[in-house]
């Protein structure tokens, strides 16, 4: 099965007033990771009048990563939230390497305050303090915040807990572009439509949505501001206009057009204008994505037979192919610090996520199944979102970069596609 942003190009060419959705994802853990840090999440002294719990929200979020084993909290009276009220020893012995501890009061102008602590077991010290003042809509949001800080102080690496991911949702002739929580909840409708909605793109700073959209019965591709709804056409020109991606510093976009013939990539500024033709090739070149640091482009293109993966200077030229041992592999994806590109390669007779290393040129393959495609490094370059089948229906799946921690995401009707991970929000 080819890459339906593929499909879409290649066939084709030879305000915050979101909706929100009752519907949320639901995660399914498959995998989890070689070695899991011992941790202890103590309920929140105080909490039991909130309207979620946040202590069950930062569990889940650990136990979703896959990265820790959570120790069992049970029987605790009183519930410790300083830490003076700590028993180190009981917590050696129940195997917690570290263990976190707070409470939540109330500010008496329907916000709270939720103070956490995350102790050191075993040296007796606090690793990190947090204190987040939340109304009863932000108390998931402060929930991954706490979950982020924790995972970060344990790993080394930056938490995504507080991150969104966009993707297309369809049920069967309606299609809406959606915007979630990382964890599947807040599900929001950015657009909906009776036609076909394709290839969601963040900003690197999290405000816009650049996506297709066939609502004027041609592919379009449009910028959307989320705090607003403002919509801007940003490349409407003749035949078809497709896979947008967004520069690192948001000023503009490399997109694909027909409008000179077979697909090529060109460059546009974010409010259409400066439109600049970047390669000429006797091929098809589409799927764009630039580098961190904005200086290349990689994409792509069957010029030399087959889709292969190619990258090129954002200015266009300097084109070099990446790889060489795969008779189709398309959609490629930088991560977040440049060093390897995520992309769909074909083994057999199925399609697999595989990461590479750009130094080396090693390939890990990081998927189990045999659908995959639209690839997506959450924005700290550990975890691999992306678009699969589970029993005929379109499902998201993610993989750590190493291919160990595995899960899916679904929803309880319609099949979900092309899923893009939003930067850290700032």
């Amino acid at each position: 099965m080819m890459s339906k942003r593929i499909l879409a190009t290649m066939a084709l060419c030879c305000g915050l007033l979101l909706q929100h959705v009752q519907a949320a994802l639901t995660i399914e853990i498959i995998g989890g990771g070689a070695k899991q840090i011992p941790v202890a999440i103590v309920p929140l002294v105080k909490e039991e009048a909130l309207k979620e719990s946040v202590t069950a929200i930062v569990q889940a979020d650990l136990a979703r990563s896959g990265m820790f084993k959570l120790v069992s909290t049970a029987g605790l009276n009183p519930l410790p939230a300083e830490p003076n009220q700590l028993n180190y020893a009981d917590w050696q012995n129940k195997g917690a390497e570290a263990i976190a501890i707070g409470s939540v009061a109330d500010n008496g102008d329907g916000s709270v305050t939720i103070r956490v602590r995350l102790m050191d077991v075993l040296r007796k010290q606090q690793l990190a303090g947090v204190s987040h003042v939340a109304r009863p809509n932000q108390l998931r949001l402060a929930a991954h915040k706490i979950a982020d800080v924790i995972y970060e102080k344990l790993t080394g690496d930056k938490g995504v807990f507080a991150t969104r991911i966009a993707y297309i949702l369809k049920q069967g002739k309606h299609y809406e572009l959606q915007v979630a929580d990382a964890d599947g909840y807040n599900a929001q409708t950015v657009l909906s439509s009776s036609e076909p909605i394709i290839s969601p793109a963040w900003s690197a700073d999290g405000t816009k949505l650049a996506y297709v959209s066939f609502e004027q019965k041609k592919p379009i591709v449009y910028s959307h501001v989320l705090a607003t709804g403002q919509r801007r056409v940003v490349s409407g020109a003749k035949g078809s206009n497709s896979a947008p991606a967004w520069s690192p510093d948001g000023n503009k976009l490399a997109v694909v057009l027909t409008k000179d013939g077979l697909s090529q990539i060109y460059s546009v500024n974010a409010d259409g204008s400066g439109l600049l033709r970047l390669t000429n090739s006797s091929g098809i070149d589409t799927e764009p994505d630039y580098s961190p640091d904005g200086s290349r482009i990689a994409f792509t293109s069957d010029r030399g037979g087959s889709p292969q993966i190619y990258t090129m200077s954002a200015t266009g030229g300097d084109v070099k192919r990446v790889t060489y041992d795969c008779t189709y592999c398309v959609s490629p994806r930088y991560s977040p610090d440049g060093k390897s590109l995520t992309f769909v390669k074909r083994d057999g007779g199925g399609f697999q996520v595989v990461v590479m290393d750009l130094a080396s040129g090693v390939t890990t393959t990081i998927s189990d199944t045999d659908a995959d495609e639209s690839p997506s490094f959450a924005p700290n370059g550990k975890i691999i979102l992306y678009a699969t089948e589970v029993g005929r229906r379109g499902v998201l799946a993610a993989a750590s970069s190493d291919g160990r921690v595995k899960q899916r995401l679904r929803v309880q009707s319609g099949d979900i596609r092309e899923p893009a991970w939003s930067p850290v929000f700032q």
